[in-house]
């Protein structure tokens, strides 16, 4: 679901705008959005993810990065299996007795929750195939979460722990008590959403003209209604408002693009099924289109041009 909305947002600025998000300075990817960020990367036009996903045929180009990726047919999901057995971090919980200040709430959550275990793999292959050790020219960050300390970790920005750029994507999709952590150089890794499902605070460092926020697991406000899920979307419309604040303290211009009212009922459900992939993407399209209709939007997104 959430690279269905990436992949939307994306298609609708380029045919909106005339931009073409692989010439972005920076992409920071997190969980879905590090697939779609190295997609970006390996030169996948957005359009493409979108037509792939909607089993529509592929631009010569997107053709090609499809090829050298191996990629296959769309697969049903992996099996749903209930995890059981014990937390997954009790070093993490120590950790937090002894220092209840530094902890964050997601990272504490996937240390309680039993240890996932659906293989993740698959998910990293593409990626093999794609960039083999070496990481992509363009400055990309990929977003993960050390289990056993709750450290944040941006895979490819300077200082980070060496990653191939497919361990860094299988780590940073490793959903706590689904997917099973991904070890690189001794330490556990999930999904960098346990910090944050957007993490934009970490590009204000880098002094941009204008930043760009597709955030699928937020929601525009009043959008959210009862459910599952409305605790997590809520959780991550307040961490984003937080970060667009410190961005915007810092004179940074920022757009941030939510699901609507609209979206969320087609999201609603299970977000790992592919039969949801086209729907959502075009409903993401479609609402960044209204978006971008305003004057107020066009002016903010004049960087773009």
């Amino acid at each position: 679901m959430g690279h269905a909305f990436h992949a939307g947002v994306l298609t609708a600025l380029g045919d909106e705008l005339g931009w073409d998000a692989r010439r972005a300075d920076l992409v920071v990817g997190t969980s879905a959005g590090s697939i779609v960020a190295s997609m970006l990367r390996a030169g996948m036009p957005p359009v493409d993810m979108v037509r792939r996903g909607s089993r529509l045929p592929l631009s010569p180009e997107g053709a090609a990065v499809v090829r050298r990726a191996g990629l296959g047919p769309l697969r049903a999901r992996p099996e749903r299996r209930r995890a059981t057995g014990p937390m997954a971090s009790p070093a993490r919980l120590r950790a937090a007795v002894r220092a209840p200040w530094t902890v964050s709430p997601g990272s504490l959550a996937a240390a309680l929750m039993p240890e996932g275990t659906v293989p993740t793999e698959d998910i990293a292959v593409p990626f093999d195939n794609l960039f083999g050790a070496v990481w992509p020219a363009r400055p990309t960050w990929i977003v993960a979460v050390q289990l056993d300390t709750g450290r944040r970790v941006a895979f490819g920005r300077p200082g980070a722990p060496p990653a191939t750029p497919a361990e860094a994507v299988r780590a940073s999709c490793a959903i706590p008590a689904f997917f099973e952590p991904a070890e690189i150089g001794g330490q556990r890794y999930v999904d960098g959403g346990v910090h944050s499902t957007t993490n934009a605070d970490l590009v204000a460092d880098e002094a941009p003209d204008l930043v760009l926020v597709s955030a699928p697991m937020s929601a525009v406000r009043g959008a959210v209604r009862l459910g599952p899920t409305a605790p997590i979307r809520q959780i991550a419309r307040l961490s984003l408002a937080r970060e667009v604040a410190g961005l915007r303290g810092r004179r940074i211009p920022v757009v941030a693009f939510q699901p609507t009212a609209a979206d969320l009922e087609l999201m609603a459900g299970d977000s790992l099924d592919p039969r949801k992939f086209a729907p959502v993407a075009a409903a993401a399209e479609a609402s960044t289109r209204r978006r971008l209709a305003r004057a107020d939007v066009r002016e903010r997104l004049a960087a773009l041009a």
